[in-house]
């Protein structure tokens, strides 16, 4: 996984992706996700966030929080948490 640098656009397309590797990497996928926890240092962007996302999930949508923050590791703009629903 690695840091984007550059535009929002660009950060929260590569969260998503990261969050795709991980879910595959743990045997499921993206349609797995239940919830999502959205971190970002300006809540303006949370409409991109949305956006962006129609790309990687379909209907329903995940549960989603959007949590404004004074900053993030490594200088980043977003980041994701999710939850992902295995069967065994």
């Amino acid at each position: 996984m690695r840091l984007v640098t550059g535009d929002v656009r660009g950060q929260i397309d590569q969260v998503f992706r990261n969050l795709a590797a991980l879910a595959g990497a743990a045997g499921g996928s993206l349609a797995d996700v239940v919830k999502l926890n959205v971190y970002l240092t300006d809540l303006e962007y949370f409409p991109l966030v949305n956006e962006v996302m129609e790309q990687y999930f379909r209907k329903p949508y995940p549960a989603r929080a959007a949590v404004g923050v004074a900053e993030l590791p490594k200088g980043a703009l977003v980041e994701i948490e999710g939850i992902l629903m295995l069967e065994s």
